[in-house]
């Protein structure tokens, strides 16, 4: 059977701590596969992980351990040369009969078993690391096998890589078609690059291969366009949030409103983020705003604090109202109309209770039937901007990444960005009459898709 009609074989090979389970992470969006840790040999035996184009497996990859000992191996291996001096395969076959291969190189040799058993393979090179005899070794060892080999150079965006100098060793062992793929923050297009190079050097691959790298890029649109709807759908809901308040309100009743409400949006956002972290395939704990606790829900970085939202109500062109508390994120509707953060909620959320009498007898004055308590718009504001940043960071992030993402204050939508967004959530802000809050949520999630 031709490879292109079976099912591809990939060794990832490479010395210890050089990233090869961190690579598969990556490019199976798998943030639970294997083990990563900075200790050597992590990866102990061959672990393998299919993977299927439209429900068929097409292709197999082998996480392999960690070479350690590239320069014993090298010597066992070449006192087996003059008998195989044109049989690489044979020659490493030889060495896998021997002693060493099952005592003092046993990882080694799982290694180069695996190998020989597959079609070609990844060799991943920590790039931050100096190019070492013993990594020459390991690569004159693996050719041996007869295999197509594709270098992967780690760790690109490091500041002190070595990436010029692998690339010149590399030459000088015939090995051009070299990638570059940090597996912690993966290049753009550069899952299609590993893959139209491995094509390269496995040609009878190429039809599978590339309609991998089609499914993929599908994957990859319909992905954010759910990602996009998902913040959509969070913005529409906190928008619609609506709480009465009576007429006659003390001000601990007026608290305890303003809290369930700001808990009401909390915990919205809170399934948003989770939504998004599904959606991308990383954890509950790879994300956090600022000091949030995302496993037990605690939200340390509070929504509401004043220095969060009064960034944003100055940087949003949201006013601050005269002598009202900043990033009260209530406003008071009455009759439908919004009074804003000036008004008499904005000023009781910020514990400036007095105020409230002051304004109360205002309100009586203007009472039209009902009153409620409702989120303002440099709460969206800032709901849209966090959301945003979080979906920007997810879909540059490689499944090998072990730092959370941290989104903090600063990261916020500008004025300009917000206004069509407020604009489209004008009607459930003001909640007019027939206002189609699905229909919202689309062009909502069509503008986001813009920006």
């Amino acid at each position: 059977m031709s490879l292109s009609n079976a099912m591809l074989a990939i060794a990832v090979v490479g010395h210890t701590n050089a990233g090869k389970t961190s690579l598969l992470r990556t490019l199976l969006q798998s943030r639970d596969f294997g083990d990563v840790d900075q200790r050597p040999s992590t990866t102990r035996d061959v672990l393998e992980q299919g993977v299927w184009l439209n429900s068929t497996p097409v292709m197999k990859f082998f996480d392999t351990p960690g070479l350690e000992s590239g320069s014993d191996l090298y010597a066992e291996i070449e006192v087996l040369e003059p008998n195989f001096r044109h049989d690489g395969p044979a020659q490493i076959d030889a060495f896998l009969q021997s002693s060493q291969a099952q005592t003092t190189l046993a990882q080694e040799a799982k290694v180069l078993r695996q190998l020989l058993h597959s079609d070609a393979a990844f060799y991943v090179i920590d790039c931050r690391d100096p190019v070492l005899p013993k990594y020459q070794d390991e690569l004159h060892v693996l050719a041996r096998c007869g295999k197509p080999l594709l270098p992967v150079l780690n760790f690109t965006q490091a500041a002190n890589n070595r990436e010029s100098e692998w690339q010149a060793a590399l030459a000088k062992l015939n090995l051009h078609a070299v990638v570059a793929f940090d597996t912690v923050s993966p290049p753009e297009g550069g899952e299609r690059q590993l893959l139209q190079s491995l094509a390269v050097v496995l040609p009878s691959a190429k039809d599978t291969l590339e309609q991998l790298i089609q499914e993929h890029q599908q994957q990859r649109e319909k992905r954010r366009q759910q990602a996009v709807f998902i913040i959509a759908e969070m913005l529409t809901d906190i928008a619609n949030l609506r709480r009465r308040v009576p007429v006659e309100l003390s001000e601990q009743e007026l608290a305890n409103e303003l809290d369930s409400l700001r808990d009401q949006v909390r915990q919205r956002e809170h399934r948003a983020v989770q939504d998004l972290l599904t959606r991308f395939a990383f954890l509950p704990d790879d994300a956090v705003f600022e000091l949030m606790d995302m496993t037990s829900g605690q939200w340390h970085d509070d929504l509401f604090a004043s220095d969060t939202l009064k960034v944003w109500s100055k940087d949003t062109g949201f006013g601050l109202g005269a002598g009202a508390a900043a990033g009260a994120g209530v406003d008071l509707l009455v009759g439908g109309m919004s009074l804003g953060l000036g008004t008499a909620v904005g000023a009781a959320a910020g514990g400036l209770y007095q105020s409230w009498r002051h304004f109360g007898d205002k309100l009586k004055q203007r009472w039209q039937g009902h009153r409620q308590l409702g989120v303002d718009q440099s709460t969206l504001a800032t709901l849209a901007g966090r959301q945003l940043y979080l979906l920007e960071q997810l879909s540059h992030r490689g499944h090998a990444a072990t730092d959370a993402v941290t989104v903090a204050k600063e990261h916020r939508l500008s004025r300009e960005q917000f206004r069509p967004i407020a604009k489209l959530l004008t009607p459930i802000l003001e909640d007019q009459p027939d206002t189609n809050k699905a229909v919202i949520t689309k062009e909502l999630a069509a503008y986001i898709q813009e920006l």
